[in-house]
């Protein structure tokens, strides 16, 4: 016959914690979320800008042009 050991384990499980836990993660979700959209938003305004002014300027290189002659206040 073999000898057996009963060990006794205590554990605790806290249903408050971990309810609280769940609610902030999707809270923290929902608000990354919202940062990514509004970045997404603004990104793609910003192409848009970039894009009108290229077509108003004649170009790419016209842009850059106009660019630095506003820089140096020509």
């Amino acid at each position: 016959m073999t000898n057996t050991t009963l060990v006794k384990q205590k554990s605790t499980v806290g249903a408050h914690d971990a309810v609280k836990s769940s609610v902030s993660t999707e809270i923290d979700k929902v608000i990354i979320g919202s940062v990514a959209a509004f970045t997404g938003v603004v990104a793609l305004w910003s192409v848009a800008c970039l894009m009108s002014a290229m077509f108003q300027a004649g170009g790419p290189l016209q842009l850059a042009g106009s660019y630095f002659k506003a820089l140096a206040g020509m």
